[in-house]
């Protein structure tokens, strides 16, 4: 059995019985995890974009980032680190700075036998391995959300789908896929 949301609150996970006898019980009162892919922290460093989309995309996070994110637990990948500190200097000295704030997960084994197998399956395409890598690090470490503005391998209406079944299929649950709009809260 996949663990689940209370519904006292959108933010506070429960651990079910399968998850307990695993050794994976935690706390009620703990606050939902959210993995942050690199274009959240990009979005965040970066200087207002003259596209109207991605300017709105920027702002939206940075009102997310304002408001929002002390609901919950921020954590991300080596990869982010990694991504983050690509680039030009000031760009990447900008994107680390945020990223003070974000739990580092490294990226284990598990990890890349997930991401392969997203690959393997079609579901990310190979030049594209490296989101397969966001979303298996989200999944093997039991964070709640996957917040990313990628919607051409991540969070996209047509993989999502056969990413849940992916991780399923090799005993994780999927995080919800989602944008800062979607985890703005009430």
């Amino acid at each position: 059995m996949v663990s689940s949301l209370t519904s006292a609150s959108p933010l506070l996970w429960r651990h079910d019985q399968a998850d307990a006898e695993r050794g994976l019980a935690m706390p009620t009162d703990r606050k939902a995890g959210v993995y942050l892919e690199t274009t959240i922290i990009s979005y965040l460093a970066a200087r207002p974009s003259r596209d109207k989309i991605v300017m709105a995309h920027q702002r939206i996070t940075a009102n997310w980032w304002r408001d929002r994110r002390a609901a919950f637990r921020l954590l991300a990948s080596s990869l982010v680190w990694a991504e983050a500190e690509r680039g030009d200097a000031e760009g990447a000295a900008r994107r680390l700075r945020f990223l003070r704030e974000v739990k580092r997960l490294e990226l284990n084994d598990a990890s890349r036998r997930l991401a392969g197998r997203f690959v393997a399956r079609g579901v990310i395409p190979a030049h594209a391995a490296a989101d397969g890598l966001h979303i298996a690090a989200a999944a093997i470490h039991g964070l709640e959300f996957l917040m990313t503005w990628n919607c051409a391998h991540i969070n996209n209406a047509l993989m999502v789908g056969r990413i849940r079944t992916v991780c399923e299929s090799a005993g994780f649950r999927c995080p919800v896929i989602c944008t800062p709009e979607e985890l703005m809260g009430a």
